[in-house]
């Protein structure tokens, strides 16, 4: 999109003026969520800055504000000769059940996981029933956060069957779930997944370094092993404009 179409880039774009949130960051917010929805696919290009914001009637140095926030996440990106254009997200295979950690270092990332609790207690009916095990019996609870490139990626709890694998915080730390999984000697088979969307908590924004109703990606999967016995169930949420999702699909 360049020239004249450049303010169809906020179109729709209705800026409270009244809010406690900056208008730079209600521009950003707009934009954020036209690239997580491919509204504004990779290389749409944001170069005329000056018809933004006379089309929504902003300061030049607001709209640079908000484009630098963007830049800063990145989501846009600038370069010399090239202009400002929409960035290529990371895009991470996931045809067979892998983890996060290991997707990230096959596209050449540098993974950090943090983990946030690991537990032994009881958990909800509908976490017992993914596991198939008897409602009020334990199950180990993980939680942890994932990050690349300095930032965080993802919020991941997995709940897994007590006795199922020794599980240590340092392991955890240095490697991904399932690596753990399958050192074990447990063949994962396959798995059900579930992909949405939804917008960021209080919470979640700050432990992901996101805006209160940012765009997040979420996840719930269940991974089997041979014999079609849950191994694990996960919910997992990731920083949309961070992080998405590439499948193959055989036709039937």
């Amino acid at each position: 999109m360049e020239g004249d179409d450049t303010p169809d880039l906020v179109a729709g774009l209705q800026l409270d003026r009244t809010s406690p949130v900056p208008l730079y960051r209600q521009v950003a917010r707009y934009l954020e969520q036209g690239i997580a929805s491919g509204r504004l696919p990779p290389g749409t290009r944001l170069d005329n800055e000056v018809a933004l914001a006379d089309s929504l009637g902003l300061s030049r140095p607001t709209l640079r504000q908000a484009m630098r926030y963007l830049v800063e996440k990145g989501l846009i990106v600038r370069r010399r000769g090239a202009g400002t254009r929409v960035g290529q997200p990371l895009v991470l295979p996931a045809p067979e059940p892998t983890s996060s950690f290991d997707e990230l270092r096959r596209a050449d990332q540098d993974p950090v996981t943090r983990v946030l609790s690991l537990d032994v207690g009881p958990v909800d009916p509908e976490i017992s029933r993914a596991l198939a095990i008897p409602e009020g019996i334990d199950a180990v609870t993980v939680v942890r956060l994932r990050s690349a490139g300095g930032r965080p990626i993802a919020r991941l709890t997995n709940w897994l069957r007590v006795g199922l694998l020794e599980l240590g915080i340092d392991e955890l730390q240095r490697t991904g779930l399932y690596a753990h999984i399958r050192s074990s000697g447990i063949v994962l088979h396959s798995a059900k997944q579930v992909i949405g969307a939804r917008t960021a908590t209080a919470p979640e924004a700050d432990l992901l370094d996101e805006e209160v109703g940012g765009v997040l990606l979420t996840m719930e999967r269940t991974s089997y092993d041979r014999h079609g016995t849950p191994v694990e169930f996960g919910r997992h949420v990731y920083v949309a404009g961070r992080y998405s999702f590439e499948m193959s699909l055989l036709t039937p």
